[in-house]
Formats: C-alpha cells, sequence, structure tokens
C-alpha cells in the first residue's frame, strides 16, 4: 500500500489517506451565507471522490469580516441547520469534514458588509477607502467569535475546525510586520504578533473541548516586502504548537503577491508543483504536529515523494478538485495520470459572477476519463 492511503489519525480523527480538500470560496452560500443545497452537493462529490479530509470553504465568524458575495457563513446559530445538512451528508458518505473560520479584516468587502474593514493598524498605500483599527476590545470581540463559531461547528456535526490564519486574512495580518504596525501587546516582536493566534486558540478549545480537532492554516511568507518571514513563521508555529494546535496547512502568498499569490498559474510540470515545500520541510523539521502542505500540487508521483521523503504529512489539493471531485479515487484505482486541472484560475470567474464555483475548462471539454 502507498503511504497516501495509510490510515491515519488527527487528535482522535481517523483519516483513511493522507489527501486533503483545501478550502477555497465557492460563492454558492445565500447572502446571509447560509449553506444551500448546492453548496452540500460540492461536499458530497468530494466524499464520494475519496478525499480524506474535507475542509469547507472559508466561513466567517463575524458579519464585519465577510470577503466575498454568497460565502459561507458561521456567525449565528440560524446558520447551524444548514450547516448540519452538509455535514450529515457527508458522513452518509463516510466522509470527514472540518469547518474553516475565518475572517477577512482589512480585506472585507464594505459593499457587503456596509461598514468599514477592520484592520490591525494604520497602512497606506493598498486602498483609499477608510478602515477601522481594532481597539483592545474589538480584538476581544474578534476572538470570541472565533470561539463561538467554533461551538457552533461542533454543534453542526463538524469533525473539527481550521482556523484561517493566512493569505492576508484578519489573523495573518497580526502575524505580518508589514500589515502590524501595532505598539502594544499585539505588535512589535514575533511572540507578540503571534498573541492573537494564540488568543483565539485558547477561545476555541474552551468551547469545543479538548477531544475536537483544531487545525490552523498559516503563511509561511507573505511575499510581500515587509511581510511575515520564514523564520517569524516557524517561531509562530513552535508558539501555536505549544498552545494545543492539532495540525498546521502551509500556504503562502497574499492577493497582493502578484506571482507568488497562494494559487499560482501555469503548473505545467512537477518541477512547479508544491511550491511551498521547502518551507513545509523546515516546519516539519521544527515541528512535531502533522503538517499539511498546500501549493500547486498536480501529481500522485508528487505526492507521494512529498510524504514520503518527509516534507509534509498530508497533501492538500483545492483547484485540481474542482475539475475533478474524484481525483482521489481515481489515483486510488490505479489510474495515476496527473489531475488534469490547468492551473489556469478560470474557476473563480463564474464565481464572482454570481454562478459558483466551477471549472470552465471541464464544462467545455470533459475529462480524458469521463469521455468514452
Amino acid at each position: 500500500m502507498s503511504i497516501l492511503f495509510e490510515p491515519t489519525e488527527i487528535n482522535g480523527l481517523k483519516l483513511p489517506n493522507r489527501f486533503v480538500r483545501s478550502a477555497t470560496w465557492e460563492g454558492m452560500a445565500t447572502a446571509e451565507g447560509a449553506c444551500t443545497p448546492a453548496l452540500t452537493a460540492v461536499m458530497a462529490r468530494l466524499a464520494e471522490g475519496r478525499v480524506g479530509l474535507i475542509i469547507s470553504g472559508h466561513a466567517y465568524v463575524s458579519p464585519e469580516g465577510q470577503a466575498g458575495p454568497r460565502q459561507l457563513g458561521i456567525y449565528r446559530d440560524e446558520l447551524i441547520a444548514g450547516l448540519r445538512q452538509m455535514t450529515e451528508t457527508v458522513h452518509a458518505l463516510q466522509g470527514r469534514i472540518v469547518a474553516q473560520l475565518a475572517h477577512a479584516g482589512y480585506f472585507a468587502k464594505p459593499k457587503l458588509t456596509r461598514q468599514a474593514p477592520w484592520a490591525v493598524s494604520p497602512l497606506e498605500g493598498f486602498s483609499k477607502s477608510p478602515r477601522q483599527i481594532l481597539s483592545i476590545e474589538d480584538i476581544e470581540r474578534v476572538g470570541e467569535a472565533f470561539g463561538q463559531a467554533a461551538r457552533r461547528a461542533r454543534e453542526a456535526g463538524f469533525d473539527g475546525v481550521q482556523i484561517h490564519a493566512a493569505h492576508g486574512y484578519l489573523l495573518s495580518q497580526f502575524l505580518s510586520p508589514l500589515f502590524n504596525q501595532r505598539t502594544d501587546a499585539y505588535g512589535g516582536p514575533i511572540e507578540n504578533r503571534t498573541r492573537m493566534l494564540i488568543e483565539v486558540i485558547q477561545k476555541v478549545r474552551n468551547r469545543v473541548g479538548p477531544d475536537f480537532p483544531i487545525l490552523m492554516k498559516m503563511n509561511s511568507r507573505d511575499h510581500l516586502e515587509g511581510g511575515l518571514s520564514l523564520e517569524d513563521a516557524l517561531t509562530a508555529g513552535g508558539l501555536l504548537e505549544k498552545e494545543g494546535l492539532d495540525a498546521l496547512e502551509i500556504s503562502g502568498g497574499t492577493f497582493l503577491s502578484g506571482e507568488l499569490s497562494p494559487s499560482r498559474a501555469g503548473i505545467k510540470g512537477e518541477e512547479k508543483e508544491a511550491y511551498f515545500r521547502e518551507a513545509a520541510r523546515a516546519f516539519k523539521q521544527r515541528m512535531n504536529l502533522p503538517i499539511i502542505l498546500v501549493g500547486g500540487i498536480r501529481s500522485y508521483s508528487t505526492a507521494e515523494r512529498l510524504v514520503a521523503e518527509g516534507y509534509a504529512d498530508y497533501v492538500s489539493l483545492s483547484r485540481a478538485l474542482i475539475r475533478e471531485p474524484d481525483l482521489i479515487r481515481r489515483w486510488e484505482s490505479g489510474d495515476q495520470r496527473p489531475a488534469f486541472c490547468l492551473s489556469d484560475n478560470l474557476c473563480f470567474k463564474p464565481a464572482m459572477a454570481g454562478e459558483g464555483l466551477y471549472c470552465v475548462v471541464e464544462r467545455k471539454v470533459p475529462c480524458p476519463s469521463k469521455v468514452s
């Protein structure tokens, strides 16, 4: 048996293989963030496709933290029922699903939230519209929002939560010296810049208990001048591990990072895959908790090598599973051709247009595996 299909556990959560569906934005919720049958169907197809662990699309924990239209929400109890339908559907198909909890912070959409986005500290050059600088009371509110969202996730039947601290969202902004220029206990050295993330873990753990997996997605680097460095990220990771984090997904870049963004285009060979691999190996060498690696993984051989050679414990895919939600089942059956994803990022355009996330190429030219 390949190491990729060995059963594993994360804080008691038994997983059938080492493949993870990395969270994205599907644009399929209602305008208020409620789960829809269409969004549940996306998760169902991933479970049928034998993805070992599904991470839901990023769900905003507080109304002012919404990042995009028709984004999944988890900010009030009335949303639990729809989320429960999602988890029950996945579990009926023998799948495992974790809820990703997020707050967009500086990059929230004021047209949707009807208020100024929240910023860790004043920052010029990225936006002309006003930002609300977080007070200590605001920071406490946000931490509590993450804790309450985690409680809702557990009540909805999710198998765990993942805290989104990557890609320039609010918790990522706290880590970054570019976005975080505070002079109080939350700014300055990396130990202070990690404080908010530690407090979020504490509030989440207090709400869900010791036996509920808490994962985090974190940048290894911001790939912005003056942004988070790998060494600071490693220090933060060590502090989070001591706080009882159960697994860490390694990513990098922000929406402002150009060609070094989280979703890079033009992955046409194995040499361009897994573009955060060296950062992941650094985390793996420094830490004892499970490391999940995302970033342009397209081939079975790359995935197997990443685990076998100690870069990561799990491999995480997103765009490849948009085109082929049954990719893992295909690989497990013996058809180990690379994913058919072209890494063109065209899948996000229909979501922005209100149609929901889907592979536009697949709609026009089905995958070779589906052509008789």
